[in-house]
């Protein structure tokens, strides 16, 4: 008779305020279910209804063991493929299947993916300050819990937050996060100039550029951070500018991390091919879940390009455990971006231990200790969800204001 699909149930939740989105799958024996992460913060109720309305109807009476075939199926269904709404909807059904398969083997997931290349995943910390001396006491903070990657912002992304317009702009304009980009690479560079003859470079630093610099800027901006030994400078071109990769690699040695963006293959194909970039960054819930990011990260492994996949606050701690999970056990991991048991915030605070509302909600997140993450052994993802507690914090549908940014003269940028 084999293991089937009976129900796929949605569950919303905000422990920390953020939206996050849960997918359990359930089946017709008893106590076996499986839990992923569909999260799509800034979309919620939209990946919601395709689950609820079209995939759960396409799977249930399906056999759950077949991972690889419900994921092409749910993939072509509707004809259009790929998309952010879709691909979170799909990884919140792949990684509960995955669950699934764990469960029914008794194993921790990086055990099916062939095992343990590593004993704890590496991971790096987001620092801010207001100024450099905030930002350096932040890092250093860091450094004595163990952390030896920490990733360097003033004031956020682009050195702005959003606000009042500013005063040379023109009449009319917009309110939003306004950008001025040759202050922010100004200040940037002596941000890294301060910070390197503050704290040396026994530590690895990297820098996100968001996309928020215009090609030529970001190539101008890259060489001049070389001399700050960067261990990556993270989506330094828009995704819409993509060709210009070719130009960036050629004119500087700084390493590069790409991808937060990419819902498609053929946005990173070229990239890793070509060796355009030293590491891969996608979400993996926003290219499909477990099942596609195995087979980008053992492609990538081809070419020479490590994982570093992206590992945001609008992620539910099963998101974090499967890019733990896939973390073990691949040979071409690079680093770890971690925010899965503190608040996603800019500026670093006093860590006292994973906040108590996530922990009712997720019991078993991936423990972090001493600069290292590791998985808790327990089979599949080794997450649950006490949905009792989940429904205390609803979501809320709000309007996204940091993706409102502009420029100078109120022109929307890409944020």
């Amino acid at each position: 008779m084999g293991i089937k699909i009976t129900n796929v149930k949605v569950i919303l939740t905000a422990p920390e305020g953020i939206n996050l989105i849960v997918v359990k799958v359930e089946t017709n024996q008893d106590g076996l279910y499986g839990l992923g992460c569909a999260t799509f913060a800034y979309r919620h109720l939209a990946v919601k209804c395709l689950i609820e309305e079209y995939l759960k109807p396409l799977l249930i009476g399906r056999c759950a063991e077949n991972i690889e075939e419900l994921w092409q199926l749910m993939h072509q269904n509707a004809y259009w493929r790929n998309g952010p709404i879709e691909n979170s909807a799909i990884a919140g059904v792949d990684m509960a299947l995955w669950d699934i398969k764990g469960k029914m083997a008794n194993m921790p997931l990086y055990q099916l993916f062939g095992g343990k290349c590593r004993g704890g995943v590496p991971i790096y910390r987001h620092a801010d300050g207001k100024d450099l001396n905030e930002l350096c006491e932040n890092i250093q903070k860091y450094k004595e819990q163990g952390i030896t990657h920490i990733r360097c912002q003033s004031g956020g992304y682009g050195g702005s937050s959003y606000g009042k317009k500013p005063l040379n702009s023109p009449s009319g304009a917009l309110a939003g996060v306004y950008l001025d980009s040759k202050k922010y690479m100004r200040d940037t560079l002596k941000l890294f100039d301060n910070i390197r003859s503050k704290i040396g470079f026994d530590i690895a630093l990297c820098h996100d550029v968001h996309e928020r610099l215009k090609p030529s800027e970001a190539i101008k901006f890259a060489c001049e951070l070389e001399k700050y030994d960067l261990f990556f400078l993270e989506d330094a071109i828009s995704l819409e500018n993509s060709e210009w990769m070719h130009q960036l690699r050629s004119k500087t040695t700084i390493p590069l991390a790409q991808g937060e963006l990419f819902t498609n293959p053929y946005e990173w194909k070229f990239l890793i091919t070509e060796r355009l970039i030293d590491y891969i960054r996608v979400h993996i819930s926003q290219i499909g879940g477990i099942t596609p990011a195995r087979k980008l990260q053992i492609f990538a492994e081809q070419f020479g390009v490590r994982t570093a996949w992206h590992g945001p606050g609008d992620m539910s701690p099963l998101g974090h455990a499967a890019n733990i999970h896939i973390d073990l056990a691949a040979p071409n991991f690079g680093v770890q971006e971690w925010s899965g048991t503190e608040p996603p915030n800019f500026v670093i605070q006093e860590l006292k231990g994973p906040k108590e509302a996530l922990l009712d909600v997720f019991p078993g997140l991936p423990e972090y200790k001493n600069g290292y993450v590791y998985a808790n052994d327990k089979p599949g993802l080794g997450v649950e969800i006490n949905e009792a507690e989940a429904a205390k914090y609803p979501c809320e549908n709000t309007i996204t204001r940091w993706t409102q940014t502009r420029l100078i003269d109120g022109t929307l940028q890409t944020p």
